[in-house]
């Protein structure tokens, strides 16, 4: 496999040895291509992988040096696309966390380097730019970590029509879960701390906060029924430096439960001038801030017992179609390697290179429309669970294109210098194993 980077790569040297124990590769041999006498006259099966390295996304990218190089350790004999075993390439491009870069670099992708199959992850702002730039160009597209919602409904032509004017697509998929199981997962989890259930809401102007705080298919209605009050400011910026109308809006309210998806720095910049205004809810369950151990680290002690939905552990029953690691095999083998703490995308970017590899060696013909009936068909247990587009648990306008994957809620805790996630609600995915129960923050 060859990786090609267009971006700044963090080139850190790696232990080859440790790397290798977990079907892995060194980390500063991504660029270096391996080549073969039995396939190198066979055209390599190209794969396109849109991810935001940079910018206030980067986190959800921490792994990505990591997951290629077991991707290239695992693929380095080739893979089997029909009769022939053929190299496979992987050219990665930086969307620098920017909507309109993402749209740029998948068209550069498909136009120039003529890839066969587009990878992308990691919020709407990256995912949709590109599935949308694959439909257009009628390109097979696999995209994962955004709630299906902002995914699906953010990328038709009238978003706001409803399900008679939703149209499915014809070449982008999607894997993740739904606002409903998010929802779900934080409710659970605060009807574990006894509050006044007055929510406080951070639904910033991009495509997380709009569908969250949709009045149809986000928080409200739901929250309503369960007997909560939501107190929503409406929508900022990104990268605001001023939360102080927030912050007024849910003292006024007297909340005692915060929620919202938030850019990472967002939150801090929020959490920080929360506490420095006397604000300290009993609850804070947000998604997208704090799902990383390096962005709770930046709040210092301040982030004992903030609760986030969590997609992936050590501890999910899951493992590798690729290499037969499972979820704790690969957690181990990231932190080994990087001497960083393991981190949620781990599990979802690789699965998006078993599906790759799944989908090809399912493909006789190359072209797009086989591959795309390929995916179609996937049938798949992956290190996040089942793929398989098969519509279940989806209303009928979005079973086309979207699967759906476990989630549950965690809180974190700070202790002996470092933060870890304890899984404190698994109603929703029973057979991922609870660590233990909420508690309030104050």
């Amino acid at each position: 496999m060859t990786c090609q980077n267009t971006s700044s790569f963090d080139r850190r040297k790696i232990d080859r040895r440790t790397l290798l124990k977990y079907s892995a590769a060194s980390t500063a041999a991504l660029s270096v291509g391996l080549k073969s006498p039995a396939i190198a006259q066979t055209k390599a099966v190209k794969l396109g992988y849109v991810t935001p390295q940079t910018g206030p996304l980067a986190a959800f990218a921490e792994a990505d040096n990591f997951i290629l190089a077991n991707f290239k350790e695992a693929t380095k004999g080739g893979i089997k696309v029909g009769n022939a075993t053929v190299p496979v390439e992987v050219v990665v491009k930086d969307s620098q966390s920017n909507p309109n870069r993402a749209a740029e670099v998948a068209k550069d992708l498909i136009v120039h380097d003529k890839i066969d199959l587009m990878l992308v992850a990691s919020t709407p702002e990256t995912t949709n730019p590109v599935s949308t730039q694959c439909e257009i160009e009628e390109v097979p597209c696999i995209s994962t970590m955004a709630p299906w919602q902002p995914w699906f409904i953010g990328r038709q032509a009238n978003p706001g029509g409803g399900p008679p004017a939703w149209k499915s697509f014809n070449h982008t998929y999607h894997y993740f879960w739904g606002l409903e199981d998010v929802i779900a997962v934080f409710t659970n989890m605060w009807a574990q701390v006894p509050t006044n259930k007055s929510v406080g809401a951070l639904f910033p102007n991009d495509g997380d906060g709009n569908a969250w705080g949709d009045k149809v298919v986000g928080f409200p209605p739901v929250l309503d029924k369960l007997g909560y009050k939501l107190t929503d400011p409406g929508r900022y910026q990104n990268l605001t430096d001023n939360f102080s109308a927030q912050i007024g809006a849910f003292k006024s309210a007297n909340c005692e439960i915060v929620t919202g998806v938030v850019l990472p720095p967002d939150f801090t910049t929020f959490w920080k001038q929360a506490l420095q205004q006397g604000f300290k809810p009993k609850v804070a369950s947000v998604g997208k801030a704090i799902l990383f151990p390096v962005a709770v680290e930046a709040l210092g002690k301040d982030g004992h017992n903030l609760s986030s939905e969590v997609w992936w552990t050590p501890s999910h029953p899951f493992k590798s179609s690729l290499t037969g690691m499972t979820a704790k095999d690969l957690a181990a083998g990231y932190e080994a390697a990087t001497k960083k703490q393991w981190t949620q995308p781990i599990g979802f970017v690789h699965s998006l290179f078993e599906l790759a590899v799944d989908v090809m060696k399912r493909t006789q013909d190359r072209e797009s429309k086989a591959i795309t009936a390929a995916i179609a068909a996937t049938n798949l247990d992956t290190v996040v669970g089942k793929v398989q587009w098969n519509g279940a648990n989806l209303p009928p306008f979005a079973s086309k294109n979207v699967t759906k994957t476990p989630l549950v809620g965690g809180q974190w805790r700070y202790k002996d210098g470092k933060y870890d996630i304890v899984i404190t609600d698994n109603k929703t995915a029973p057979a991922i194993p609870v660590g233990g129960k909420m508690e309030a923050i104050a």
